[in-house]
């Protein structure tokens, strides 16, 4: 205690995906998460440079370092589409990885000694998540670490060696952290203790922003699908079930939010089935403009698949930011949606690679408004209470002070 002022604990977030500025596309669960954070701790976030980012700044009472790993122009291995469609996409990105991740360390360690650090939060388990645990093996304080796993990490990284370089992690973090209770069993697949992993989601703002609003008119013809271009989001699965909605439906028509690797093939398939003018590619939509887009929808629709790489959907809250909106959803039956939807609602879940399939469960959702509209109400307050972030900020408050302190015990 200094001048009757106790210090606020110390938090350094490590992460790979991150906004790299107000107002940015990319995925911004983490950081939304560590800004409510800075309400219990003093916040840093350590996360990749992006050529147009500050190398230093303070968003949202989060200080925010982007750590340089290459020449400004090569540093593109996170951003449009994430690290496994970028080396996937490109594989002379698998030379940046090496410095990516010794970066990281380098300046993980230089911060944990200036600045005091109490705790560690790593988002993924590879590579942040080894980074947490080697820190505590370098000279200077061990400084324990909550370690959270959101499902490329877990399910595209395959093989022996990753196998065991993620069993390794995860039996060493102070606290262990996945998104869905699908993603503990596959730790437990592999040699991990399913007691010692807590299932717990990142939220979504469902009380201010994700919200209906009978102001906005509902469509009744739009589509709607919001997320990355990646072959793990099926888009080309919707895109060919559209014809045989089209003839039972001609007034409908997809609008398209996002961007990624896949867009220009997804494009050229839009205009080889002549769906030019059915298919709207509206690009990357920043967070405010999405909820009046699903409050118009007629029905998002997020065709989930599991990719040729292994990689899966982790959690899927897109799905929540809809239903928050009250937007009706039809969704692709893989195992993480067991978290948002539950057996309660699975008549929300098909699966899009029989097309045929899913352009009937398409028509038939359009040609009952009433009834989808009255399920996705249903859906609605069944998520509020469990994925809107003051109860999702809460529970990782308790696992971060519970891992710092167990650590000073």
């Amino acid at each position: 205690m200094i001048g009757g002022a106790i210090r606020r604990r110390r938090l350094l977030v490590l992460a790979s995906t991150y906004p790299r500025w107000a107002g940015d596309p990319e995925p911004g669960f983490v950081h939304e998460l560590a800004r409510r954070l800075s309400d219990h701790f003093e916040v840093l976030a350590l996360v990749p440079h992006a050529p147009g980012a500050l190398v230093r700044e303070r968003l949202d009472g989060v200080e925010i370092i982007r750590y340089r790993y290459a020449p400004e122009r090569f540093e593109r291995l996170v951003n449009d589409g994430g690290i496994v469609a970028n080396l996937k996409r490109s594989p002379w990105k698998y030379l940046l990885l090496p410095g990516f991740a010794l970066a990281q360390l380098w300046m993980a360690w230089r911060l944990a000694r200036a600045r005091g650090i109490d705790v560690v939060h790593a988002h993924w388990l590879l590579p942040q998540g080894l980074i947490a645990i080697l820190l505590q093996w370098l000279p200077g304080p061990r400084v324990p670490c909550l370690i959270t796993s959101h499902g490329a990490d877990l399910y595209a990284l395959k093989g022996r060696p990753m196998d065991v370089l993620k069993r390794f992690v995860a039996r060493r973090a102070s606290a262990l952290t996945v998104v869905s209770g699908a993603m503990r069993e596959e730790l437990s697949r592999i040699g991990v203790d399913r007691e010692t992993v807590r299932v717990q989601s990142m939220g979504v703002d469902l009380r201010a922003r994700f919200t209906p609003d009978p102001a906005v008119s509902r469509s009744g013809d739009e589509l709607l699908f919001v997320g990355r271009l990646v072959e793990k989001k099926g888009l080309r699965y919707l895109i060919d079930s559209l014809p045989s909605v089209l003839d039972a439906r001609p007034t409908a028509f997809l609008t398209v939010a996002g961007f990624g690797p896949e867009e220009t093939e997804l494009r050229k398939r839009v205009e080889a089935l002549g769906l030019g003018d059915k298919v709207h590619f509206v690009g990357a939509v920043q967070q405010s403009a999405l909820p009046d887009m699903y409050r118009r929808a007629a029905l998002f629709i997020a065709p989930f698949v599991r990719a040729s790489s292994g990689d899966q959907e982790g959690l899927g809250l897109v799905l929540v930011e809809a239903a928050g909106c009250g937007c009706p959803i039809l969704a692709g039956d893989v195992p993480a949606l067991d978290e948002v939807l539950g057996n309660a609602f699975g008549d929300m879940l098909v699966d899009p690679r029989d097309v045929g399939v899913l352009a009937r469960r398409i028509v038939s959702a359009l040609g009952d408004p009433g009834a989808i509209r009255q399920r996705a109400d249903q859906l609605r307050q069944s998520l509020r209470d469990r994925f809107d972030w003051e109860s999702v900020r809460d529970a990782y408050v308790s696992l971060l002070e519970a891992a710092d302190g167990d650590a000073r015990r």
